[in-house]
C-alpha cells in the first residue's frame, strides 16, 4: 500500500494575523482548504493511505476529511502535547504498514511527480530528501549536496543566501529509521536528526522544479492564494 504521512499538527503562530478560527493546514486557499489540496495532490499521485499528524485544532481537521477522502484511506496520530517533527515523524512511522513512506509538511505545497522518489526509493533504499532550487535560500536554509548526490550538510538560514537548494519539507524514508533516533518524543528531524546523520549515512537528495510554496508567513499565504488559486474550488 502506498502510503504518506502529513505533518499537521503545528500551532501556526506567525500565520494567526490573517487566519485565527482554523489550524493553519485549513488555511482557505479559495473555497478549498489548502490541505485538502496537497491530499488532492496526493490521491492524484496514487497513494492510497494518509496518516494525518494532528493536534492544535484537530478536531476541524478530523470533522473535513473523515476516514476515507478521494479513494484514500484517512488516518489520524493525534499529539496530546507537541511532539516536534521528529516525535510526530516517529509516532506517524510506528502505525504505517509499508517499509517506507513518503512524509509531507502540511503547510507546504509541493507538486512533486512521485514516481520520480518512488523510483529513487527503490533503486537505493535509502532515506530521501526533496531539493528544490530557489532564487535566495536565505529564508530557507541551504541544502549542500555532493556529487554523489548525497546531502553533504545543510546552512543556517542567518548564514546563506543566493541561488541554490533548499530541503523543500518533503521525503522519503524506512519505516525502520526510527531506530536511529534519538530517546525522548519531542525533538525536530530536521535539527535532531537529519543535521547529524547526514554525516555517518546517505541521504539522497532528490532534486525537483516542481510548484512549491509554504503558508507559513501572511506574505507566502497571500502568495498562495494567487499561485495556488487554480487548484482550488
Amino acid at each position: 500500500m502506498k502510503e504518506a504521512v502529513i505533518l499537521a499538527g503545528g500551532f501556526g503562530t506567525r500565520l494567526r494575523a490573517v487566519v485565527s478560527d482554523v489550524p493553519k493546514p485549513m488555511a482557505p486557499i479559495g473555497d478549498e482548504p489548502f490541505l485538502a489540496l496537497l491530499m488532492a495532490h496526493l490521491a492524484r499521485n496514487g497513494f492510497e493511505r494518509v496518516l494525518l499528524s494532528v493536534g492544535y485544532l484537530a478536531d476541524v481537521i478530523v470533522a473535513h476529511f473523515g476516514h476515507a477522502w478521494r479513494g484514500m484511506v484517512v488516518d489520524y496520530v493525534r499529539e496530546a502535547a507537541p511532539l516536534g517533527t521528529g516525535g510526530a515523524i516517529r509516532a506517524a512511522l510506528a502505525r504505517c504498514t509499508a517499509d517506507h513512506v513518503h512524509v509531507f509538511n502540511g503547510d507546504t505545497y509541493l507538486g512533486l511527480d512521485c514516481r520520480e522518489t518512488e523510483a529513487l526509493w527503490e533503486a537505493r533504499r535509502t532515506p530521501i530528501i526533496v531539493a528544490r532550487e530557489v532564487p535566495d535560500t536565505a529564508r530557507y536554509g541551504r541544502l549542500e549536496v555532493g556529487a554523489d548526490g548525497n546531502v553533504a550538510g545543510f546552512l543556517e538560514k542567518a548564514v546563506s543566501g543566493g541561488p541554490g537548494w533548499i530541503n523543500a519539507g518533503c521525503y522519503v524514508l524506512p519505516v525502520s529509521i526510527t531506530a536511529e533516533f534519538p530517546p525522548g518524543d519531542p525533538f525536530s528531524f530536521e535539527t535532531g536528526y537529519l543535521r547529524e546523520a547526514v554525516a555517518r549515512r546517505p541521504v539522497l537528495a532528490c532534486p525537483t522544479d516542481a510548484e512549491f510554496i509554504d503558508i507559513g508567513t501572511p506574505e507566502d499565504y497571500l502568495r498562495a492564494q494567487a499561485l495556488l488559486a487554480s487548484l482550488a474550488g
